[in-house]
């Protein structure tokens, strides 16, 4: 494995609300130079994606808006983790925020990225069961739709066509997989 380049120069070229953008200098090991740029991390400590799950072969999906393709999505809750907060519990508190539903039992499945070559930023995936009612107030700008599907019918969601995030579909098949591992001990 090539050694990890080093990082010559950081600095943010625009900023918003929601983002930073950095340029990056950067020497590879073979003396090459480069200059990169990524959107940075905001001000949290990262992502959550939620695979709140009913029964063992139950998801509850919701429908919101996407900003990004414009149109309503059929996905698993997701949202940042604030400062201070655990990964866990910005788990549980986005699943009672977008669900209604707390967790008495939260399993990190895994992590992901999204374009690492242009994005810092990384999701924890988070397998959440044992649900109970409980609802607290989000910053949704509307009510979200919970939909429970079968994870045995992964492949009909798709061909909807309403689900079409990557982190979503890929974290339900992990879901499946997690729990035909669980079914045969």
């Amino acid at each position: 494995m090539a050694e990890k380049p080093i990082i010559l120069n950081k600095t943010t070229i625009a900023t918003s609300r929601l983002f930073r953008i950095e340029s990056l200098d950067i020497e590879f090991s073979n003396g090459e130079l480069r200059n990169y740029e990524r959107l940075a991390r905001g001000h949290s400590g990262g992502a959550v994606l939620i695979v709140p799950m009913l029964d063992n072969e139950t998801v509850l999906l919701i429908r919101e808006y996407s900003a990004g393709v414009h149109r309503y999505e059929l996905g698993l809750p997701k949202g940042k983790t604030d400062k201070g907060e655990s990964f866990l519990e910005a788990a549980n508190r986005e699943l009672k925020e977008e669900v209604g539903f707390g967790a008495r039992s939260l399993h990190h499945l895994s992590s992901f990225s999204i374009a690492p070559s242009y994005l810092e930023h990384m999701t924890e995936i988070v397998i959440a069961q044992d649900l109970y009612a409980e609802k607290l107030e989000g910053d949704e700008p509307e009510e979200l739709e919970v939909v429970p599907w079968k994870l045995s019918r992964i492949n009909e969601l798709l061909a909807t066509g309403e689900c079409t995030e990557a982190r979503s579909i890929a974290a339900l098949f992990m879901a499946v997989e997690y729990f035909k591992a669980l079914a045969a001990k």
